[in-house]
Order: structure tokens, then C-alpha cells, then sequence
């Protein structure tokens, strides 16, 4: 046929997963393996991504720097698959300067959306035309539905990520939380928290301004509850105090290339029912999380934000509530 390849798929084409056309031109090792690891997840009655005959995908992303180190793709992949959506998911390495082109360039070819990951999850508002309420509160993005009529809204599901996986072990309401972090994540994770009723959010951050007007958040929403704890550069470790029942490490610190670095936690005083989260997850076991458990601590990795987040996004963009088991075996399967 003219304009077809004689070997291979025809381009557009997306074969059925486990088929021996899945890959329709060349590509990576590592997208060999994802391809093949799509399969894993997809069951022979629902094992194509289309609900229709056509050739569109329907095309949702990430922006982030360091995307290379983000399995969110895997994740997403294995569910579209599973759950017969004709829709792609594309992880885009978008360094500050280049934000706002990739936003318009997504917008000019029809995206659904988009994630947004370090660094760019506040910086984005200033490219959107309207935040939902969770995003308005703490004043961070992490994903961006494409509305029909064509305006960009930001929302934040990594709070709600969040916050479904620790109720899992606990109810926050009442309970006293040390927060490590003022970026993103951690403005999401304590606008979740005070909206729970938790009894106290004590915000540490070696960037005092922004650590500051987290405290004002938490205030904002449940006033009293805020409070900061002081950790410039160059100060001792931070010291959990023995009253404390949740401690959230929401900085990049100790993320893959970097997974032996950690912040400097102090846990000796720390009691056995106490809870220690983190927001990185890869790896999963962070060095953050080892010592916490060395002392006693019960840990919370971050793959259950990610997938509860992950769920919340597909919603956002599709209208599916998607099954979880199949995002969580696919994260498992990238480490």
C-alpha cells in the first residue's frame, strides 16, 4: 500500500500489547522493555488501547527536569492499556526557561493535559487560566485538564495522593505532623493535612520565606495549627520531638541519581508508633526512610501517593476511575 511500510505495523498504528508488532519503528532498549512490560498488565479480553477504530491518540504528559528519572509513563501506559483507552502518555524533559513553550506547545497539538513535576509545579500557575479549589489553597499544580473550551485549569492531586495512602495507616485528625519541605509537594501534603483536622503542622525548610508562608496556609485553613520550626544552612539535624506522630520528608532529597543523600533527622527521641513518609519514590526505600525504621519508625514510601495521584489524574482527563492494582504492579515492576 502506498505510504506503508512493507515491514512492520503501519505508522499510527498501536498493535495489540504482547503482539510481535508492538514497537512500529525503531526505538530504545528501555522502550522495548516498558513496551513489554505494558503487557504484564493488560488482560487478553481488554488488550488494545482503542475503544474505536482510528488513528488519534489522545495525548497526556509530564513537564518536569530530571523526567528521566520519573516512572509515571510505565504507570500510566499499563493502565491505558488495561482499560482499552486509545490515549498516550508522553514524559517530557522541560528545563525552567522552556516551560511556557512546552504549555503552549502542548496546547497547539491538542493535548488532554499534562503533569507537572520538580521543578515547575508553582511556576505553571502563571501559564494557566484557572486553578481548582485544592490547587487555589495551596497554591500548587501537578496536573492540567485541557477544558472543551479550551481554557488550561490547574489542579493538585498529590495531596489527596498523599493523604489517602497515611490514612491507610492512620487518621490525621488530632495527630501532630512535622513537615520537612516547603516546595510543592509539601504546600499540597499540608493544605491536605489541615483540611483533615490535623491537630499541628510544624513546617522545617532551609528556605525560610517559603516555609513561612506555608505556616500562613495551614493557618488559613485551620487556624493555630500552623507552626515553623527554624533549620538554616549549616544547622545541626533536625530533632523530632517525641510527641510527634507523622514526620514528612516532601523534598527531592534522596531521589535517584542521588539515593544516598538524605536530610539530617535526628530520630533517637522518636517513639515506635511514629510514622515516617516520604515523598520520593525512586527508589522507594530511601535512606531517609531506613534510618527512620533503624530507629523505630514505621515507614510510608511514596509509591502509594504516587498511584492514588496517578488514578485521580487519568479521572481528571478521562471521566475513568481506573483500576489501581494495575498502576501499582506497574510502578513495582520499574524498580
Amino acid at each position: 500500500m502506498p505510504g506503508v511500510p512493507s515491514s512492520g505495523p503501519p505508522r499510527g498504528r498501536v498493535p495489540k500489547a504482547g503482539s510481535s508488532d508492538v514497537l512500529t519503528s525503531p526505538q530504545s532498549a528501555t522502550h522495548r522493555l516498558r513496551s513489554k512490560r505494558i503487557s504484564d498488565f493488560v488482560t487478553p479480553s481488554n488488550s488494545s488501547y482503542r475503544t474505536a477504530v482510528g488513528f488519534l491518540d489522545q495525548i497526556v504528559g509530564s513537564f518536569s527536569t530530571g523526567a528521566d528519572g520519573n516512572p509515571t509513563v510505565a504507570m500510566m501506559d499499563a493502565s491505558f492499556a488495561h482499560e482499552g483507552l486509545g490515549w498516550r502518555y508522553v514524559n517530557c524533559e522541560v528545563p525552567p526557561d522552556s516551560l511556557a513553550a512546552a504549555v503552549a506547545g502542548a496546547a497547539a497539538m491538542g493535548w488532554r493535559g499534562f503533569n507537572c513535576s520538580i521543578p515547575h509545579k508553582q511556576n505553571v500557575i502563571a501559564h494557566l487560566d484557572a486553578l481548582a479549589p485544592a490547587a487555589e489553597v495551596c497554591q500548587a499544580v501537578n496536573c492540567v485538564v485541557a477544558e472543551p473550551d479550551g481554557r488550561r485549569v490547574g489542579h493538585n492531586t498529590d495531596g489527596r495522593g498523599f493523604l489517602d495512602s497515611l490514612t491507610a495507616k492512620l487518621d490525621p485528625a488530632g495527630r501532630r505532623v512535622l513537615l520537612i519541605g516547603s516546595g510543592g509537594a509539601a504546600h499540597a501534603i499540608a493544605a491536605e493535612l489541615a483540611l483533615a483536622g490535623a491537630g499541628s503542622v510544624t513546617v522545617t525548610s532551609r528556605n525560610a520565606g517559603t516555609a513561612a508562608s506555608l505556616v500562613d496556609l495551614v493557618n488559613g485553613v485551620a487556624p493555630g495549627a500552623g507552626r515553623l520550626l527554624d533549620w538554616p544552612p549549616g544547622a545541626d539535624p533536625i530533632v523530632v520531638p517525641g510527641d510527634v506522630d507523622v514526620v514528612v520528608q516532601a523534598t527531592p532529597v534522596g531521589m535517584t541519581p542521588n539515593d544516598g543523600e538524605t536530610v539530617p533527622v535526628d530520630w533517637s527521641g522518636t517513639g515506635t508508633d511514629t510514622i515516617a513518609a516520604d515523598v520520593v519514590i525512586n527508589p522507594p526505600r530511601t535512606r531517609f526512610l531506613t534510618e527512620a525504621a533503624a530507629a523505630g519508625a514505621v515507614m510510608l514510601d511514596g509509591t502509594g501517593m504516587l498511584v492514588n495521584q496517578a488514578a485521580e489524574n487519568i479521572r481528571l482527563w478521562a471521566g475513568v476511575d481506573v483500576d489501581r492494582s494495575v498502576l501499582r504492579s506497574a510502578l513495582e515492576a520499574t524498580f
